[in-house]
């Protein structure tokens, strides 16, 4: 027993608390706004924070450190058959083939949601069994990890979903940027992409890509001008809900998903919009910190440097987009926009992230009827 407690203290102890406290205010007041747009949306909410919590607890308690070399290049090669397979047999929804249906239960899954998690896993996993070297990697290396960054991206963008694809292509690229890759090689890419813009890039989009692109250069879609005005009649310090006419009148469209920061800037006004971008930028900076603060270990690095990556682009690009600072693309912003795939993701992101840091100090654990842990320092 005495043994037992002494683990479950080295477990708290490892474990970062104040990430999981930073994220409690996005859940409330997204909760909060989401019941006061739509009632049974906030339901179908609770049902997702509810799988998205036993989601981070399955991703807690699993070995991570003992099952990845086996374990992640199955997860990635399924999950990207399965975004092959949206080729094949996806489900169109709204003009876009994006989601695989179940057979016989009728639910949609959007296999482009778990590329997240299968890409970081198969790049933490990469690097840790091949750390770069002191000036970081060469061109060979840099090459074979662009791959597992680049074969889903193209998928996920002929969906087309450019969107949640270039999100994991930053995210991907920014791993190995903060991991180390050769100064050479990021100027040789920046000038090929830069080239292939105009050339390239553009011409291949899609008609109503192109369209919100020219919307976002001169006048703002209808979208952007609704979600200006609910931003402006909030003012400082935001309306009461009755009064945020904007949203309640149905003016605001997709007011709990993509364009949710406007209707939290119609209700709660300036104020409110810069206190969560300030839980946003903490949160971030958090990651970062931690992803620093283990140089070493390259498990950690990687998926808190991955995760910093994608709340960055995702919370940018969302509130970029509903004051016309950019394109409209249908990200939404993360752990606050009404949804189940994307949250419940990000929960498991949580989860493998929390168990590297616990279990930082252990070589092995079975997570069977008892809990065997060996310390490191104990070997010693």
């Amino acid at each position: 027993m005495k043994h037992l407690l002494e683990i479950d203290t080295r477990l708290l102890k490892n474990f970062n608390l104040i990430l999981i406290l930073q994220m409690v205010p996005l859940w409330v007041l997204s909760a909060m706004l989401i019941q006061e747009i739509n009632p049974a949306l906030y339901h179908k909410q609770m049902i997702y924070y509810s799988v998205a919590l036993v989601g981070f607890f399955v991703a807690f308690i699993l070995p991570w450190r003992k099952i990845l070399w086996w374990f992640v290049p199955i997860f990635y090669t399924i999950n990207l058959a399965l975004l092959i397979s949206v080729e094949f047999i996806g489900k169109t929804i709204l003009g876009a083939k994006r989601w695989v249906e179940i057979p016989g239960i009728g639910i949609t899954v959007q296999p482009s949601e778990f590329m997240k998690v299968s890409v970081l896993m198969m790049l933490a996993y990469l690097i840790s069994r091949h750390p770069p070297g002191e000036k970081g990697y060469g061109f060979w290396d840099f090459a074979k990890l662009s791959i597992v960054i680049l074969i889903p991206f193209l998928f996920i963008a002929k969906e087309p979903d450019l969107g949640t694809a270039l999100v994991l292509l930053i995210a991907g690229y920014g791993v190995l940027f903060i991991v180390g890759v050769r100064w050479q090689i990021w100027a040789t890419l920046v000038t090929l992409v830069v080239v292939a813009i105009p050339s390239i890039i553009y011409p291949n989009l899609h008609d109503y890509q192109k369209k919100r692109i020219n919307d976002f250069l001169n006048k703002p879609s209808y979208h952007v001008q609704q979600s200006l005005i609910a931003i402006g009649s909030g003012g400082v310090d935001g309306n009461k809900k009755d009064e945020a006419t904007q949203t309640q009148l149905k003016f605001l469209p997709i007011s709990t998903s993509d364009f949710i920061f406007a209707y939290l800037g119609e209700r709660f006004g300036f104020i409110g919009m810069i206190l969560i971008l300030m839980v946003y930028i903490l949160l971030i900076l958090h990651l970062l910190f931690i992803s620093s603060s283990y140089p070493d270990d390259y498990l950690i690095q990687v998926f808190a440097t991955g995760t910093a990556f994608l709340f960055f682009v995702y919370m940018t690009v969302n509130i970029y987009m509903i004051i016309g600072l950019a394109p409209v693309v249908g990200l939404p912003l993360p752990m606050f926009s009404h949804g189940g795939t994307s949250f419940i993701i990000f929960a498991v992101i949580f989860g493998i992230l929390q168990n590297l840091l616990a279990f930082k100090d252990f070589l092995k654990y079975n997570t069977d009827h008892k809990t065997f842990l060996i310390s490191k320092k104990r070997l010693k």
